[in-house]
Parts: structure tokens; sequence; C-alpha cells
């Protein structure tokens, strides 16, 4: 067995063995061709409507204002959007202690904010927030959502009497590529201030 040697580059140690020729390839490899690295793909998406146009919007504020970042939308029609489920929530503490869960309740208010938000012109400060809820229907909740977790929400317009102010909403929620949470939610949309 041939004896070997430390061999030092300006940023890598290996060891070589003793009269083998030094190799021509620099000491840095390049990263193999592929997908970008996972820092370049992250859920950080450019926000239609950042979190002080939201607060704008809704009436909501910590620690019930339950939208992030609305990433698209398209007034009366859809809106997709995103909360950053993180261990600072304060609903994590008591639910669960021992295994933090997104309470499903919360997940769903957060598809309800994000139907609002699709509702509301975001430049009619008049109609700031006039928006309640009025029902849910085939609501269900197909895995935990746990801090760390990008809830991932599209909320779409399915029928909206403006008779009546009645809205019925398609909203969906996933974590990654999973469906997390889905419901069908009513909406009633109020007329003048809100009290």
């Amino acid at each position: 067995m041939t004896p070997a040697r430390p061999v030092t580059s300006h940023r890598l140690n290996v060891l070589r063995p003793i009269g083998a020729a030094k190799s021509k390839t620099p000491a840095k490899q390049a990263a193999p061709a592929g997908p970008a690295s996972v820092e370049k793909n992250g859920p950080n998406f450019k926000a239609l409507r950042d979190i002080n146009q939201i607060m704008q919007t809704l009436p909501h504020r910590y620690p019930f204002l339950l939208v992030d970042r609305v990433v698209d939308w398209q007034k009366e029609k859809f809106a997709v959007g995103y909360k950053c489920v993180t261990a600072n929530d304060n609903f994590f503490p008591g639910h669960f202690p021992e295994r933090p869960i997104m309470p499903g309740v919360l997940q769903v208010e957060a598809m309800a904010q994000l139907a609002g938000l699709s509702l509301l012109d975001p430049e009619d400060k008049a109609a700031k927030g006039l928006f309640f809820f009025g029902g849910i229907d085939n609501c269900k909740f197909r895995k935990p959502v746990v801090p760390g977790d990008v809830l991932m929400m599209r909320t779409d317009i399915t029928k909206f009497n403006k008779r009546f102010g009645m809205v019925k909403v398609d909203a969906k929620g996933y974590v990654g590529d999973e469906l997390v949470v889905e419901a069908e939610l009513t909406l009633v949309m109020t007329k003048g201030e809100a009290k």
C-alpha cells in the first residue's frame, strides 16, 4: 500500500497517495446540473398584497389576522394567499403542548379571511371588513398543519348574490402539494359601517 500525505488546496484537505499525480481539476467541484438549490426555491412569493395592505382591507389584527400575503387575486373571482405557521403562533402552547397542531377552525378562518380579501377592493376604504361568516359546509381536515408549514390557500367565489349579499366560496388549503383542508364557505356582505 502506498503511504499517503495530506494535500491542501485553498478550501479542501484530502489524502493523495505519494507519487500520485496532482489532478488538473480544481479542488472546488462544480455543483451538479439540475434544479436550483433549495434556498432559492422557498415559499417567499412576490406579494400582490403584503401584510400592511391586508391590514388596510381587513379589520382583523394579531392574534387573529391569519393571512400573511396575497400572491394572486381577481376581484370577486378568486384569491391565492398564505399563512406562515410558526411555533410562535399564540395557539400552539395550548393546542397541543406535546404535539403542536394548528386548530382546524383557524385554518377555516384563514380561508374565510382570504375569501373576504377577494371580495373587497383594497382601494375602497369604506368597504373595509364588511363581511361576516354565514356558514361552513363539507369541511374536511385531511392532514395536520404544524409549525414550519406554509398553509397555501386558494378561495374561488362560486356564487355571489349581490342583492342579498350572499357569497358562496370553494376554499382549499395546501402544505406543499398536499391538500390539508377544504370547505365550502358562506360569507355575508353587509352595507354601510360595520358596528
